[in-house]
């Protein structure tokens, strides 16, 4: 069970970060100054399209945020069944 919830806590701490990576980031937790004071960490969320910005690739920012989702989010599936399978 204790596996089960950490393999569960870490899907929702990527979930969150690649959230805060999208467009799709609603919440401003901390003030304008970024998140421990880094400027880059920015309260709106979006930093793969500000950092896709001026590419050739910006305009497949949605596309390439959800490819991305996808494939993280089936690597973590796929360590969880090769670690994580053994709980009782």
């Amino acid at each position: 069970m204790t596996r089960r919830i950490t393999w569960l806590l870490i899907t929702l701490v990527v979930t969150v970060i690649l959230f805060y990576l999208s467009r799709f980031w609603i919440f401003d937790f901390w003030g304008r100054q970024g998140l421990f004071g880094l400027q880059d960490l920015r309260p709106q969320g979006g930093l793969l399209a500000r950092w896709l910005r001026g590419t050739q690739f910006a305009p497949f920012e949605l596309i390439i945020w959800v490819v991305s989702f996808f494939l993280i989010l089936t690597g973590l599936e796929k360590l969880y069944g090769r670690f994580g399978s053994g709980d009782k």
